[in-house]
């Protein structure tokens, strides 16, 4: 070889580098599931088909039921309900026969879970209506279509990516601040609640929030758009622009985009130059979630999520938020507990169990995610 080839050392692809970074660190977090997380992050990504409430095309949800998608929003309560009185109905059958007070605590049981998914459904937005195909099932999605108006008939997302627009939980005339809004998904899914009050809609990069303008003019009429305001901030001084004045807060920060890092090479977070971005992450993702909690009025919440595995990236980001909330602002920050989420959607996604929040795993036959999302209350 020639002495040329000699003195240059190989450039390693960026997606290279992300796949070696992960294989380390999420082997001992996940242990035995890493193999199976890391083949669905390397498998071709599935969606979810965010219906347009704007839209006048009536026909979709027909044609998307034809082709034997579901909308996983509103099935959920029911898949719930049944799987619950099933796993009850064996832990009867596993009773001792005969043994009248066992049963009778089971039969119990039986009636408080079925009883329960309508009453913990009662916090899950049905105006949302988003799409998928069952597990297993690796049909594509049409690309979306204009209505007669020009507004596209659905918008396509990772699904997992509506569960903390979900556990925000936004009321009629809330006041809603979605911090690290672009590309725009996350809005589009605020704004088919139908009941937001008004919404800022902030994203950092000038040249993002463009992309997140033309999500808004591609699915959303005039008289919509006027009630949300489109800034480029700084999202970390967001507290000293509008301290304590929104009801819930949407802060889905800036991460290592685990997927994206595995799959493509241009603008990768674990390119050589941008080591020392990737590693400061955490602490913008710390800050970031701080002004969210700041932005919130007291009694309100905010939604933290990330489209991670890492839990420096997630629960600890969490952990330390109310920790400097509390030493540092006189603020108390309750974590709620989302764990219904994995009983209402397990039949869509697979969930990890964490300390805090929730996180959905990639896996074959459900390729969504991966996605952490945790909900805190400022109290």
């Amino acid at each position: 070889f020639s002495p040329l080839q000699a003195t240059t050392a190989p450039r390693i692809p960026p997606t290279r580098l992300a796949l070696h970074h992960f294989d380390v660190n999420y082997s001992l977090q996940l242990k035995d599931l890493w193999p199976s997380v890391r083949i669905g992050l390397l498998c071709e990504q599935k969606y979810g088909a965010l219906i347009n409430n704007f839209s006048s095309a009536e026909h979709v949800t027909q044609e998307l039921e034809l082709l034997n998608a579901t909308n996983f929003v509103s099935g959920a309560p029911r898949k719930a309900q049944v799987a619950a009185v099933e796993e009850a109905e064996r832990r009867e059958s596993r009773s001792q026969e005969g043994c009248g007070e066992g049963r009778a605590v089971v039969q119990a049981e039986m009636v408080t879970q079925a009883a329960m998914s309508p009453q913990l459904c009662s916090s899950i937005c049905t105006n949302i209506k988003c799409y998928t195909f069952p597990r297993g099932d690796i049909t594509r999605f049409r690309p979306a279509r204009p209505d007669t108006l020009g507004l596209l008939d659905y918008y396509l997302l990772d699904a997992a990516s509506l569960l903390p627009v979900l556990a925000l939980n936004v009321q009629r005339d809330d006041c809603v601040l979605d911090l690290c809004a672009a590309p725009g998904g996350k809005t589009l899914a605020l704004l088919q609640t139908g009941a937001c009050g008004h919404l800022a809609a902030n994203d950092v990069s000038v040249s993002r929030t463009k992309r997140l303008c033309q999500v808004l003019r591609s699915y959303v009429p005039k008289e919509i758009r006027e009630t949300v305001s489109v800034t480029s901030h700084d999202g970390r001084d967001w507290q000293q622009l509008e301290g304590a004045t929104f009801h819930k807060v949407l802060v889905d920060v800036p991460c290592t985009t685990d997927r994206h890092s595995v799959m493509e090479n241009e603008n990768n977070i674990f390119h050589k130059m941008r080591t020392k971005e990737r590693q400061m992450l955490p602490m913008l993702q710390l800050q970031l979630l701080m002004a969210g909690i700041l932005a919130t009025k007291p009694g309100g919440d905010v939604v933290y999520s990330t489209c991670s595995l890492s839990l420096l990236q997630n629960e600890y980001v969490v952990e330390r938020a109310v920790e400097i909330a509390e030493t540092q602002f006189n603020i108390s920050v309750h974590v709620e507990d989302l764990s219904y989420f994995r009983r209402l959607f397990q039949h869509t996604f697979s969930f990890w169990d964490c300390r805090l929040g929730e996180l959905v795993l990639p896996h074959l036959t459900a390729n969504f995610g991966p996605l952490y999302f945790c909900k805190l209350r400022r109290l």
